[in-house]
């Protein structure tokens, strides 16, 4: 089941971040603050796969910041035209069940009913997401450097996507 993220679903949520970040290196670095990465401030939509009671997944959608990152001038796109996709992830006891894709589509329908483009970057080497986005059509706009770091100080790969 998706439904709209509340304060309470927080500490699940960072434990299944946890159980994420163990399988599959995502987010690359564990955050300072877990929370506040879950929980990003101004967002316009926030959303929980719950499964047995229990929100084991989320994904948010947000505007773009000021100043606005590379990745997202890669995409051609207006910063006003655009909201971010993203903290998409499902803990490994919720996969196998289509959460992940439910998550991504509950987000992409947010940015339409807002009359925008929904857009994303994503770690060239997570492929179950990039398998994911291409198969709901999403083209690949740009492969560039990521604003993060990696554990070993270097910039990260990433792809960049659109909705169609």
């Amino acid at each position: 089941m998706i439904r709209p993220r509340t304060g309470a679903d927080l500490p699940a949520l960072e434990q299944a971040m946890r159980e994420v970040h163990e399988a599959d290196g995502y987010p690359t670095t564990w955050p300072a603050d877990p929370r506040a990465f879950l929980a990003l401030p101004g967002t316009v939509g926030e959303w929980v796969a719950e499964l047995r009671g229990e929100a084991v997944g989320q994904v948010v959608l947000r505007p773009v910041p000021d100043p606005v990152p590379g990745w997202v001038r890669a995409t051609g796109l207006a910063a006003p035209e655009a909201l971010i996709l993203s903290r998409l992830f499902v803990a490994p006891a919720g996969r196998g069940q289509g959460l992940g894709r439910e998550l991504f589509r509950t987000a992409w329908a947010g940015a339409e009913a807002l009359g925008k483009r929904a857009i994303l970057d994503v770690h060239h080497r997570n492929l179950a997401a990039i398998r994911l986005y291409e198969a709901e059509g999403w083209p690949r706009v740009a492969s560039v450097d990521g604003d993060w770091l990696e554990p070993d100080g270097s910039a990260p790969q990433v792809h960049v996507y659109v909705s169609p």
